[in-house]
């Protein structure tokens, strides 16, 4: 019998094993979980962060497709769980019918909820390389805004295994620094056909308030379908990475199993049909 497959979707300045503990969490629990990188990212942080050249030409559109693809290519149809910027293509694809149910953590804003103004320590979009491409957070403002709630060892820890530059295109798409956001960043948040759909805050998160997280959850109140949002206190943009990733990573799993989403389809027999 086919396993349900679960795709993670990572967010900015965070490599795709940043999943890892996830990825065994729920391999371990019977799905088929697997956690791609973007287009052109290397197969570790540090070597992202040395020749970080492919993800300068990453855009929101790139982005979107390049997961679409990937979830459209199980015959079952997967789970999506995004964090960040990853939040908001769970959101985009799983509107458009595209994927079973998402999980959407610390999501960047769909709609027009305003991207939240950047925290001080966080450099702007125009501080990045000669180029003018990338965005580099250093270890001190990756503590200040991803990992406010750890402790410095901790969250040094975290950069060293994790932490890559962001597309300086990506954050333009998102709307920063006042620019004309993506006609990507979006979620049609009327369909009622669509699968269910879990919004996850932290309360003390600094690039994506539970505030933003709020509001989206709002613009879902005249839907049908299934819209959930989970709040945990004490918790940074840190929290799918942090010492405390796996409260994050069991409440997910018990949510879907609330949905009916298993580690096997009811009708595993029944392809998925294609979009």
């Amino acid at each position: 019998m086919k396993r349900t497959p679960v795709v993670f979707i990572h967010g900015v300045w965070l490599h795709a094993l940043c999943w890892e503990s996830w990825v065994e969490r729920f391999n371990s629990s019977g799905f088929l979980a697997l956690a791609p990188g973007w287009p052109g990212e290397a197969g570790t942080a540090p070597d992202a962060r040395t020749s970080p050249e492919p993800l300068a030409r990453v855009g929101l559109d790139a982005l979107t497709e390049h997961y679409a693809a990937i979830v459209r290519s199980f015959d079952v149809a997967p789970v999506i769980v995004g964090h960040s910027v990853g939040g908001l293509i769970a959101q985009h694809l799983i509107a458009a019918d595209v994927g079973r149910a998402a999980v959407a953590i610390a999501p960047a804003p769909v709609n027009d909820i305003p991207l939240p103004v950047p925290p001080g320590r966080l450099p702007p979009p125009g501080r990045c390389d000669p180029a003018g491409e990338l965005v580099t957070l250093s270890p001190e403002q990756f503590h200040h805004v991803f990992a406010n709630t750890l402790g410095a060892e901790e969250s040094d820890r975290l950069y060293d295994r994790y932490a890559v530059p962001a597309p300086r295109r990506l954050l333009a798409d998102l709307g920063c620094a006042g620019a004309l956001r993506s006609p990507r960043a979006v979620a049609d948040v009327g369909n009622a056909g669509r699968g269910p759909l879990l919004l996850i805050s932290g309360q003390e998160d600094r690039l994506v308030p539970d505030e933003a997280t709020r509001a989206v959850y709002k613009q879902y109140g005249d839907t049908t379908a299934v819209t959930g949002l989970k709040q945990f206190a004490d918790r940074g943009h840190s929290l799918v990475i942090d010492s405390g990733w796996r409260f994050v990573a069991d409440y997910v799993l018990g949510w879907l199993d609330e949905q009916g989403i298993r580690v096997h389809p009811r009708r595993a027999d029944t392809p998925w049909p294609a979009r």
